[in-house]
């Protein structure tokens, strides 16, 4: 019998070359893949029919046909593809800054309220202000705010491009929800943690850059994963002030043909962009938890 390693502190046996499992042990992993098998048939066939019975009053109910013609025409549908992905283009270019924009400015704001001392309690309240007027402002409002407002005051060098103001407006929103994700996950590190980095000889600036932020990054993941799912999706409205993005794109021809086919297509490709970045959040967030059980670290 041999000992081996597995992970630093703990050891495991290594059955025997000619160990042969019991009657009851193979009795009971038989079980266990009958009831997963029965357990996978009763899902299956309780999705088919729950699928065939909305089938089936959708197509039934007496508004059907106007409905199909309404929405969910071919050959709008054909025609809108091409244009919806083209805008779509804008964004995913409005993810991509904004994202990181939003990630940094977050940051920024959430060490300003985690700042310890009176001389910078005025960085603490300017922090608290910004974020509990943007998370309290909806977001519709700011953009019209930004992306109609700041050109109607004419303001020299101060562009007026709708895409640019309309990310601006996302950033200050969603700066202001992702900086209290941060700040929980700085407030969730112990004190002892800061404490054993100052008494290796780290300031307090060096024990929370190498100590307190990579712990509060680690633990926030999946919040902030769900954040940029939220700004994915929420990029589709800088089309209020005329950018042609996806949204703006299926407009246009709705506004043409009165056919509202358009808003399906973008609404689905919207769909399809995000399903990847919620599984990967799920994915991260089971992961998380399966090493949390397992006692390790976050």
């Amino acid at each position: 019998m041999t000992v081996h390693k597995t992970e630093p502190g703990s050891e495991k046996q290594d059955a025997p070359d000619d160990y042969v499992p019991s009657q009851r042990r193979l009795d009971r992993e038989r079980h266990k893949r009958a009831r997963a098998r029965r357990a996978t048939a009763i899902g299956a066939v309780s999705t088919l029919v729950t699928g065939a019975v909305l089938y089936l009053v959708v197509v039934n109910a007496p508004g059907w046909p106007r409905t199909q013609e309404t929405f969910f025409d071919w050959g709008y549908a054909r025609e809108a593809f091409p244009k919806v992905l083209e805008g779509l283009w804008l964004n995913v270019r409005l993810l991509l800054v904004c994202g990181a924009a939003v990630l940094v400015l977050g940051m920024l704001i959430a060490v300003a309220r985690t700042l310890r001392g009176p001389v910078f309690f005025p960085l603490r309240f300017l922090a608290a202000a910004y974020t509990d007027f943007f998370r309290g402002l909806p977001l519709i409002i700011n953009l019209m705010i930004v992306v109609l407002g700041v050109p109607a005051l004419r303001l020299q060098g101060v562009t007026v491009d709708p895409v640019l103001l309309g990310g601006t407006a996302l950033t200050l929103t969603y700066s202001a929800y992702v900086a209290e994700v941060f700040r929980a996950g700085i407030e969730s590190v112990h004190p002892s943690q800061r404490a054993a980095a100052r008494s290796l000889g780290l300031g307090n600036r060096q024990a929370l850059r190498y100590v307190v932020l990579p712990q509060a990054v680690r633990r926030q993941v999946p919040p902030l994963l769900n954040d940029l799912v939220s700004l994915q999706k929420d990029t589709g409205l800088v089309s209020i002030g005329g950018a042609v993005d996806a949204v703006r794109a299926a407009d246009i021809i709705v506004g043409r043909s009165l056919n509202y086919t358009p808003y399906i297509v973008a609404g689905l490709v919207f769909v399809a962009l995000t399903i990847p970045m919620t599984r990967l959040t799920d994915w991260v967030t089971a992961r998380m938890d399966r090493r949390r059980a397992q006692g390790g670290t976050t």
